[in-house]
């Protein structure tokens, strides 16, 4: 298991839809090779490519893998990863297609997810976790339940 994604990070982009990516997370990639993609929330996903082909595989496999569902995600994901490099600086460019999915101007949050990072809008992102951080409780309280 390769180290995970941890944190909250604010950045800017660039005039050129640049990030920088936060020095940790370079440093967790091992690499220079990155996958974008839409995230299943209004934000762009940032993987590790063999990170990003297992959850595709695992997430194909679980909606039975050539049932409609199982097409219908295979298409979304694919269309909508781009396989990338960061450059000497540590930059990544996100596409405009990126950008448009997920509402982003250029102040954005960088947000660590375990297994991949999240580019999130940063006003989307504060909405978002305000509205989340009372409910870890309940998260927690239902693990081993039905609910």
């Amino acid at each position: 298991m390769n180290t995970p994604f941890r944190g909250d990070y604010e950045h800017t982009l660039d005039a050129k839809n640049r990030l920088t990516v936060p020095s940790r997370f370079r440093s967790i990639l091992g690499g220079n090779d990155i996958v974008l993609a839409r995230g299943i929330e209004a934000c762009v996903t940032a993987w590790r490519p063999e990170e990003f082909d297992s959850w595709t595989r695992r997430m194909i496999e679980a909606l039975g893998g050539l049932t409609p569902k199982a097409r219908d995600f295979r298409r979304m994901v694919s269309a909508s990863a781009f396989e990338t490099e960061l450059d000497s600086a540590g930059r990544v460019m996100i596409p405009t297609k990126l950008i448009e999915y997920a509402g982003i101007d250029r102040e954005v949050s960088v947000v660590g997810e375990f297994e991949n990072f999240e580019v999130w809008d940063r006003s989307a992102w504060q909405t978002w976790d305000d509205a989340k951080k009372g409910e870890i409780r309940d998260i927690v309280d239902t693990i081993g339940s039905d609910g």
